[in-house]
């Protein structure tokens, strides 16, 4: 606030605001684990980019920049993301542990696959592996 940085703010306040709505769900327990808060940040990127997209077909750069300064600030709480040759090489593992041979095992192979990148890739990118892997 004192900074005057409006979009650290915006991306700080949503972040809090996600989490506290996840803490007073019905139902949910007063801890929230680090696995579910980096799945709660996953999904405030996920929404602001399908925004993004939306702003941007539009031809709505001002709105498409706010969502793009907020994803920069949300990315910074993610762990690093690996990238399409790191995450590559895990499928091509987690394939090989499952014993996976066709597409009929992808939803298999996704469950596996979605444990070990955990927050470490975005789920499009795993899918989209597994199913060229597979195929």
């Amino acid at each position: 606030m004192l900074a005057k940085d409006s979009a650290q703010l915006r991306g700080l306040r949503a972040i809090k605001a996600a989490l506290l709505l996840a803490k007073t769900e019905k139902g949910s327990s007063e801890e929230i684990t680090e696995e579910a808060e980096l799945k709660i940040l996953q999904k405030l990127i996920k929404q602001r980019r399908e925004s993004a997209d939306i702003y941007k077909q539009q031809n709505r750069e001002d709105l498409y920049q706010v969502e793009e300064e907020e994803i920069e600030v949300i990315n910074k709480f993610l762990p690093q993301q690996l990238g399409r040759e790191e995450v590559a090489v895990i499928i091509d593992d987690v394939i090989k542990q499952s014993g996976a041979t066709s597409v009929k095992d992808m939803g298999k192979v996704m469950g596996l696959a979605n444990k070990a990148l955990a927050g470490k890739a975005d789920g499009k990118l795993i899918a989209e592996l597994v199913k060229e892997k597979l195929a």
